[in-house]
């Protein structure tokens, strides 16, 4: 039942209007609630995003060691707690974030174990002191996302390609200072590029309009960033048929 519920919303992820042109709904898959460092509890984070014309939003807190039990455990609840029709989409999962490289693959394989739906690095932005070695780590370790991968090497943009890792273009503050290196080895290597918010408030949440123009800010086109946005559509599609699993 969960994951038919799941199918029935994502169905409708590209609406047609009266007038025959077509209208596409946000897919944000990096957001934090008051689990880690947001402001909102969940049900507020959804409703925000709900109001804001959201198709699929993904709530991924902070983890560590510390913590990590803890919060998929109270998403994983939150989650399966939303009624069917509820009129989007929600996954859970986390960020792992600030960890030593060689931390990273254990705690990936254990995120899993516990129910994890998606599991996200925090990349090596240009803003934080993230270890080096990070983005390899995360992408090494199969990750669904690298977050804000900063000035991350060709040579790893081609592993993340083969190991299908998805690299983020981002609205947040400090984070984007890198979007435009990311989109451009993104599209000489064919990597799968998605955008997020990396939300921790109502007013980090974007409509797909914004979204795109902060993909065509990388350096994208107008074709690209609808590509983009297909590669959020095939995550969201992977993350359900694992649901089934």
């Amino acid at each position: 039942m969960y994951l038919e519920a799941g199918w029935n919303l994502v169905r409708g992820l590209i609406l047609g209007d009266n007038s025959g042109s077509m209208i596409w709904k946000m897919i944000d898959l990096h957001t934090h609630s008051i689990l880690s460092d947001g402001v909102l509890v969940p049900a507020e984070l959804v409703q925000q995003a709900r109001n804001r014309g959201y198709k699929v939003l993904g709530i991924t807190d902070h983890c560590d060691a510390s913590n990590l039990e803890m919060v998929i455990s109270c998403l994983k609840g939150f989650v399966r707690s939303l009624p069917k029709n509820s009129g989007i989409a929600v996954l859970f999962g986390v960020e792992l974030t600030h960890l030593y490289p060689e931390q990273i693959g254990l705690m990936v394989k254990r995120a899993r174990r516990l129910g994890a739906e998606l599991v996200v690095i925090h990349g090596e932005t240009l803003v934080e002191p993230v270890p080096k070695g990070t983005n390899q780590a995360g992408i090494l370790a199969g990750a669904d996302i690298i977050a804000h991968p900063g000035l991350i090497e060709p040579e790893l943009v081609n592993l993340a390609v083969k190991k299908g890792v998805y690299l983020e273009l981002t609205s947040r503050r400090g984070h984007c200072l890198s979007n435009g290196w990311v989109g451009g080895l993104g599209k000489r290597y064919g990597a799968r590029l998605i955008v997020n918010t990396d939300s921790h408030s109502a007013e980090d949440l974007l409509s797909w309009e914004d979204a795109r123009k902060v993909v065509m800010g990388a350096g994208l086109s107008e074709d690209e960033a609808m590509w983009v946005y297909k590669n959020s559509e095939a995550l969201v599609k992977r993350v359900l048929a694992r649901r089934g699993r």
